[in-house]
């Protein structure tokens, strides 16, 4: 039981660090509460009340006045307990103190890490009493002689287990699922391409003129997805931005193959034709151990920055062009001076 109260000490500190920044404040007590975390507030609860669920509070004090009742588990980290009522669950306290009035009832553990507990005489504590728990150190009796050693035992060897060699690969099977997906891919663009088409041809030009820094802005695109996405950016933007990058790429490679052969194909045919090829050849690819999944992913940022920076297509990019210098013509001979 000890065990179990430390990793549920730990395993609430962790899910502080991962919860996004912000306080929640307990919006008092009742049935069907379902638990509160405060940050930095005290609570009370009143006599008569009763609170339903587990209680955290980091940063704040909780008081329970007699004849309430707490149903849960209630966790207190940097704050004090002072306790009159009933708790069903358990009582932990990291860096703080609990003190247990006459009438306190606490059906669990009471447990204080780096801090202690006041019971006082009538208070009813009916699980385990944790409370700064000191290390186990084995101290040596001194005898004279000492005893005799024991015999040191000798050592298993180590079991030697056979790789793990996966026989049941087929080349077949994996062609043809990159078949299929390919097909679909497929399919989809050419839908896509039923009402957005100049859209995709925006943003295909943009790929092709600016490929760097369409890779640049998807990276950094991508990052801040990672950072955003449990807050404010939806993840199926970013994937619905990689697909929409996937098929502009495959226009700009529909256009070019039908170049190639002296054909003159719809748009829709084309960008359906080119997404299946250039699908076809990433799943080819991503078959290379590490360096396949690296070309894929480079390939995915150019594609995100691209309708990133287009809006999906919905503007055109500027592309800067030089101006060349020209020096002006000779007009004659310079006069000689007066």
């Amino acid at each position: 039981m000890k065990l179990i109260f430390k990793i549920f000490v730990l395993f609430m500190l962790f899910g502080l660090l991962l919860m996004p920044t912000g306080s929640a404040y307990a919006q008092g007590p009742g049935p069907g509460s379902g638990g509160r975390v405060i940050f930095a507030s005290n609570f009370t609860l009143e006599s008569g009340d009763t609170f339903d669920g587990d209680l955290v509070v980091f940063g704040g004090n909780v008081t329970i006045e007699e004849d309430a009742h707490l149903n849960g588990d209630l966790v207190v980290i940097g704050g004090t307990i002072e306790s009159n009522g009933e708790t069903s669950g358990s009582v932990v306290v990291v860096g703080g103190q609990i003190t247990l009035d006459e009438s306190a009832r606490v059906s669990g553990d009471v447990v204080t890490i780096g801090g202690q507990l006041e019971r006082a005489e009538g208070a009813e504590i009916q699980g385990e009493v944790v409370n700064n728990v000191a290390p186990n150190v084995t101290i040596p009796s001194g005898r004279i002689p000492p005893p005799e050693p024991e015999s040191p035992s000798v050592p298993t060897p180590p079991e030697i287990v056979p790789p793990n060699i996966n026989v049941h690969f087929n080349p077949f099977a994996e062609f043809f699922g990159i078949i299929f997906w390919a097909i679909g891919a497929a399919a989809f663009s050419m839908l896509l391409a039923l009402f957005l088409q100049p859209q995709i041809t925006r943003t295909g030009t943009a790929i092709v003129t600016q490929p760097l820094m369409n890779g640049a802005i998807g990276l950094l695109s991508v990052v801040v997805a990672v950072i955003l996405f449990l807050t404010i950016l939806p993840p199926i933007l970013v994937v619905f931005a990689w697909f929409f990058g996937i098929v502009a790429l495959g226009q700009e490679v529909g256009e070019r193959f039908t170049k190639a052969i002296n054909q003159q194909w719809t748009p829709v045919l084309t960008i359906g034709f080119g997404t299946f090829l250039l699908v076809l050849a990433g799943g080819v690819i991503g078959l290379i151990p590490c360096l396949g999944g690296i070309i894929l992913f480079l390939v995915g940022l150019i594609g995100i920055g691209a309708s990133v920076m287009t809006l999906f297509g919905t503007r055109s990019i500027q592309i800067p062009t030089l101006t060349v210098y020209t020096p002006p013509t000779d007009s004659g001979p310079v006069p000689p001076a007066a």
